[in-house]
């Protein structure tokens, strides 16, 4: 018998880490269906803070710090915090708003569900006899993720840097033209 097989609790024993994760990304799961279903956009920019925050405690539970890291300095802190200013620079309302709502809520959840199957179809369809050994490498380390990030994928960073620079300076031309016609 495999001692590694045999070391391994089973799935009806599951370890505390796997039921953190399991909880966090019930968590999550729950902020993001308020996120795009709430008809405030500052509460929806708020909850979207909340569903990227779980998703970088999720990576941390997959012991990839640098992504996770990496979640939180740009997705939670730059992102968020570039659709909260450009809410507040374009005055966008605040409260209730009766153009964040639509008739078409349910023929939009029935593509969500298609579109969520199908991916899920592709996806277990494309690895279900693909098996990753990671050889004792630390595969999620920061020194690895790194140094893969940063030799392939420089310019892709570099492009969504460019991305909310222009998104920033659009939000305050739009601000200053708004103030400049009173």
């Amino acid at each position: 018998m495999n001692l590694a097989v045999a070391s391994h609790p089973g799935f009806l024993s599951p370890t505390g880490v796997e039921i953190t994760f399991v909880l966090v990304g019930l968590i999550t799961l729950g902020a993001a269906l308020v996120t795009v279903t709430t008809k405030q956009l500052v509460h929806a920019a708020l909850w979207l803070v909340v569903a990227l925050g779980g998703l970088a405690v999720e990576y941390l539970l997959l012991t990839a710090e640098f992504i996770a890291w990496v979640q939180v300095l740009i997705y939670v802190g730059s992102v968020v915090v570039l659709l909260l200013f450009g809410l507040m620079m374009t005055k966008a309302p605040i409260g209730r708003s009766p153009d964040a709502d639509s008739d078409n809520r349910w023929t939009a959840l029935a593509v969500a569900v298609l579109a969520a199957a199908t991916l899920v179809w592709v996806v277990v369809d494309a690895f279900r006899s693909t098996w990753v050994s990671l050889g004792g490498a630390a595969q999620g380390s920061t020194e690895v993720t790194g140094e893969f990030l940063f030799r392939q994928w420089v310019l892709p960073f570099e492009a969504l840097s460019v991305l909310l620079l222009a998104a920033l300076v659009g939000a305050i031309v739009l601000s200053r033209r708004d103030s400049r016609e009173r």
